[in-house]
């Protein structure tokens, strides 16, 4: 059997790239061509594997929020077990090490494949809870005094600076296993792709939380939630719960059936107000890292 491992560079590659990401995930989006190639950098590698000519695999190596190298290989179901996803995780990796990083890290949906990532020095540091909802009759909520709330189509000025008047203070304080670095650029590149459902909250000029939804193009009719953030002067408020009702209310009024968002194992407190907005827990996502070169 011949491996061949090429770099995605046509829009025709990257739908390519975008079938393997569907047929691996299923039920979670998939980024646009027009995403992919906005969240590029000098750092990101999308790769292609075929086995005797047939699509088998992709492949995405950048740089991670956390600061280390972010490697994803994935091989559709009916093409594992040939040598494809080694194949993959070694071009990544080599790549990763030309660009200087000295760590990796991956998310793995199948709790199976840790035993892959296990081989190559990879050890579990994190996991990642999903959370569903069936989209109903949903009531637009009540703001609180001196809140206002608008969609970033209306005003698409706004998002750059909800980086600093929300976003860094935010991220700051996600719950994660380790601080999350997330530059401008890259919050203005990666972090919105449906303007139209993205709601950010004002105090008179100030922006003080945001929430939305990211539309699927290959499944109308589902979602998974953006990011969520609110000010520290206006946490245990509601205004979080607030923005996720807005939320869904634009999902029923635009045809979306479902929606789904992934919490970090430790923030119990989005856990718990996704529970009381009649969320249930899907899967989880294990967060591996590991050492550049690979060990094996």
């Amino acid at each position: 059997m011949a491996i061949t491992i090429r770099i995605a560079e046509t829009d025709a590659d990257l739908e390519a790239w975008r079938r393997v990401r569907r047929a691996v995930l299923p039920d979670e989006r998939a980024p646009s061509v027009a995403e992919l190639r906005a969240a590029a950098t000098d750092e990101t590698l999308y790769l292609l594997a075929e086995l005797d000519g047939e699509l088998a695999g992709s492949g995405y190596g950048g740089r991670s929020s956390f600061g280390y190298a972010s490697l994803h290989p994935r091989v559709v179901p009916a093409l594992r077990r040939r040598g494809v996803g080694s194949a993959l995780l070694h071009a990544l990796a080599g790549h990763a090490v030309r660009q200087g990083f000295t760590q990796a890290g991956s998310t793995i949906d199948d709790p199976a494949l840790v035993v892959f990532a296990e081989r190559f020095g990879f050890h579990e540091v994190d996991r990642q809870v999903e959370q569903v909802r069936t989209i109903g009759t949903e009531a637009m909520p009540t703001l609180p005094e001196g809140i206002a709330v608008v969609a970033v189509a209306e005003r698409p000025e706004l998002w750059s600076q909800a980086y600093d008047d929300l976003a860094v203070e935010a991220i700051a304080d996600m719950v994660a296993y380790r601080p999350l670095v997330v530059s401008r650029d890259e919050w203005e590149s990666e972090w919105l792709s449906s303007p139209e459902a993205m709601f950010l909250a004002l105090e008179g000029d100030r922006i003080v939380g945001c929430a939305g939804l990211e539309r699927d193009v290959d499944r109308p009719d589902r979602a998974e939630h953006a990011f969520t953030a609110v000010a520290r002067r206006w946490r245990r408020r509601g205004l979080a719960s607030v923005l996720k009702r807005v939320a869904l209310a634009y999902a029923a009024e635009h045809g979306i059936r479902e929606v789904y968002t992934w919490t970090q194992r430790d923030n119990a407190d989005m856990r718990a107000l996704n529970a009381r907005l009649g969320y249930v827990t899907g899967g989880e996502s294990i967060t591996v890292r590991g050492p550049l070169p690979l060990s094996a």
